[in-house]
């Protein structure tokens, strides 16, 4: 069968695709970075010229296009003042910005 409905139950390959598992994880990426920018109350041209980057490559992340790297996230933490949150799995909420204690 080439479907699955949303009761079946799915089968072990398809759970742990690692594509599948790249594109949340830049979906989470994209989420934290949107979130902390909007507590901040930056908007994306602030955000991109405090990180020196085009507000493209900010937009980019936004929308999920971009995957993390270590590198990226201390870049993107620092211009944010905040620090890198990561936990197992890879839902939307499994990468966050939190801001640097008082």
């Amino acid at each position: 069968m080439a479907g699955y409905h949303t009761r079946w139950v799915r089968p072990e390959t398809q759970i742990h695709d690692p594509e599948r598992a790249a594109i949340r994880e830049a979906l989470a990426f994209g989420k934290a970075l949107y979130d902390r920018r909007t507590a901040l109350g930056l908007s994306v041209a602030e955000l991109a010229e405090r990180a020196d980057m085009t507000e493209d490559e900010i937009e980019c992340i936004e929308e999920g296009g971009t995957a993390p790297t270590v590198a990226l996230l201390r870049h993107l933490a620092a211009a944010l003042d905040a620090d890198v949150r990561i936990t197992s799995g890879d839902d939307l909420d499994s990468l966050w910005f939190e801001a640097h204690a008082a």
